[in-house]
């Protein structure tokens, strides 16, 4: 059995999976002050039976790198999954000089792009099984992308870097992340991009209405649940039509995948919605169960 926590820290993103293999996977890095020390400890503990660990970085935007000297410092990463990229900052923070060097580094960095295969990413052998995680974007030599890292290497947003990753889970859900591309950018892409049917999409650049997925990915993606992160809400898009979770009212939000079916848990007790099945399981994960999906 696996879990998948996505936190509710305010303007950023982060996520954990506790892979049913031998596996643990950070996506991404925020880091609120008044949270910072009760999340390393989760992290730690979650962490500390699987013999492998790995910080996945979306793309170098502050907001998804903030707490990484701390993260860095806790953990001591030793596999770190990123794009090759020179990205820059006018004004770089402690954290973006640690991800500079985490991802200059030639022992510890590990470049992703579509299709890309690593022990035990997605590769399984005699020691430990895959952990289910796949590279969809991006395709290197394609112009738009060249486009978006000479931006982000000239100093401007590094959004439109972001990798899609999707997670697998046999017999229990898919999940599909975007980092935090911007509408524009996904709509020049859209025929290049192989986009799969998926049970749960994390709405890109935190479900805000300039990361809007576009049409076609979202007929293709087909999500039983988009899960909008938090931002204010003038700027969100509510993807009217699909299954949604907001974070802004929901709080953490924790998937348990179970055999055709994911139990899911949110933090505030307060919260509901009418498209799930009630189970009738008992809060688990310092979480309150708010109801099952079929995938």
């Amino acid at each position: 059995m696996s879990i998948v926590k996505s936190f509710a820290i305010g303007s950023g993103d982060m996520y954990y999976i506790g892979h049913g293999s031998d596996n643990f996977s950070i996506i991404d890095c925020s880091l609120p002050e008044d949270r910072m020390g009760s999340i390393l400890a989760e992290l730690s503990s979650e962490s500390k039976d699987k013999g492998i660990t790995r910080f996945i970085s979306t793309h170098p935007d502050q907001d998804h790198i903030s707490g990484l000297v701390e993260l860095d410092d806790h953990l001591r990463i030793v596999n770190f999954y990123c794009i090759a990229n020179a990205a820059t900052k006018k004004n770089p923070t402690e954290d973006f000089k640690r991800y500079c060097s985490l991802r200059d580094s030639e022992k510890k960095a590990f470049y992703l792009f579509k299709g890309c295969k690593r022990r035990w990413m997605n590769q399984s052998n005699d020691e430990r099984k895959t952990s289910g995680l796949e590279i969809l974007w991006p395709i290197t030599t394609d112009a738009d992308f060249k486009s978006a890292l000479a931006d982000a290497a000239a100093g401007m947003t590094p959004n439109n870097i972001s990798i899609i990753l999707r997670y697998r889970v046999e017999n229990g859900p898919c999940m599909l992340w975007m980092g935090d591309l911007e509408t524009d950018f996904m709509q020049k892409i859209e025929d290049k991009v192989d986009i799969p049917k998926c049970d749960i999409l994390f709405a890109p650049h935190h479900g805000r209405d300039s990361g809007k997925v576009p049409k076609g990915w979202l007929e293709r993606i087909d999500p039983g649940l988009i899960v909008i992160g938090e931002a204010p809400s003038s700027y969100l898009n509510y993807y009217a039509g699909y299954n949604i979770i907001t974070q802004n009212s929901a709080g953490d939000v924790l998937f348990e995948s179970d055999v055709n079916r994911v139990h899911i848990y949110v933090g505030d007790n307060a919260y509901s919605v009418d498209f799930l099945e009630d189970e009738g399981f008992d809060h688990s994960h310092g979480l309150y169960y708010v109801g099952t999906l079929s995938v």
